[in-house]
């Protein structure tokens, strides 16, 4: 044990401290307690998940958490995220926590981990890096400004569809349906399993979709739009609440395959900007892999500014790394 922190399993007690060291390091992205809590509440609940933090000077200092991913759930796959306060960096406290963090995981005989690093915190692709992780993918958080969206460019695009013979509902609209919601989860899973990622998807079930999703606190029912034709849900897209901060986040954005290049996620898109102007939300934000040219372009497009890319990196092999004396110091940010 390093002196001057200590390491210990994380506690009810800790959400308010450990959100603390989260918004030190990306205080763009805030996150609040009470999501913390709800999302802990609706993890899957035989799925391994492990969180520690270092307290130093009578508080925390530094978090790790991580585990399996539900929708990325392969045996000997490990995910994990470190978070240090910027003040607290260079004490060995990200190297304690992420061999706290693997002694534990160990008992899943990991064969894959994985992990991120945004662009702009060298610390952190540093940290990853001198442990033999290797760069996989890129994606971006996208933003757009609402108020200053102009419509006039994209006049008729919703018309076009609809020419097609392809209506757009809501969910909320689509009460009356009886079959909405497993039509939903499987479009989602047809979709999703189509979009890059460092690692294939594995769908939940139906139960765990309604649990993680359609019962989520940030669900907006009015603004999840839904493509048909006739009674088949064929596109989407989607905005979520956010507890704290008035911008609105993107979820799922896709077409199913038979239907793409007909305008429609366009259209969709279009929908939910105007969802967010009439709302008085001032931003939208939403993310992107590197490698999904189509989907990038229509956000490219709609006037979505990227903001410093998240980096994917993964360690196989050799993966339980040995401690060095010219890595021990530097910490992930």
């Amino acid at each position: 044990m390093k002196p001057g922190f200590s390491i210990r399993p994380f506690t009810p007690d800790d959400y308010d401290g450990a959100i603390s060291v989260h918004l030190s390091v990306y205080p763009e992205y805030p996150n609040t307690a009470n999501e913390w809590r709800d999302a802990d509440a609706r993890r899957h609940p035989d799925l391994f998940f492990r969180r520690f933090v270092a307290e130093m000077d009578g508080k925390i200092v530094g978090l790790v958490g991580g585990g399996p991913e539900e929708w990325a759930n392969h045996p000997g796959l490990v995910s994990f995220n470190i978070r240090v306060r910027p003040e607290y960096e260079g004490r060995g406290i990200g190297a304690e926590l992420y061999d706290r963090f693997l002694q534990e995981a160990a008992v899943l005989s990991p064969t894959r981990i994985t992990s991120e690093a945004r662009e702009d915190k060298p610390r952190g692709i540093r940290f990853l890096t001198k442990r033999g992780f290797v760069e996989e993918m890129r994606f971006w958080e996208s933003q757009l400004d609402v108020d200053a969206f102009d419509f006039t460019p994209y006049a008729g695009c919703e018309e076009r569809v609809t020419s097609q013979g392809i209506a757009t509902k809501t969910y909320a609209e689509l009460a009356s349906d009886p079959d909405r919601d497993r039509k939903l989860y499987e479009m989602d899973v047809e979709i999703s399993l189509e979009l890059p990622a460092p690692d294939p998807i594995t769908p939940a079930s139906f139960d765990r979709y309604r649990v993680q999703v359609l019962e989520s606190p940030h669900l907006l029912p009015d603004a999840i739009f839904v493509a048909l034709d006739g009674d088949r849900y064929v596109g989407i897209t989607s905005l979520w609440r956010v507890e704290a901060g008035e911008h609105l986040m993107t979820g799922l954005t896709g077409v199913r395959r038979d239907y793409r290049r007909k305008g429609i996620a366009l259209a969709l898109k279009l929908r939910a900007i105007d969802y967010a102007r009439r709302h008085g939300s001032p931003q939208i934000r939403t993310d992107n892999e590197s490698n999904n040219r189509p989907m990038l372009a229509i956000n490219e497009r709609l006037g979505f500014v990227k903001t410093p890319a998240w980096i994917a990196f993964a360690l196989t092999g050799d993966f339980l790394p040995q401690r060095h004396e010219d890595t021990k110091n530097e910490e992930f940010s």
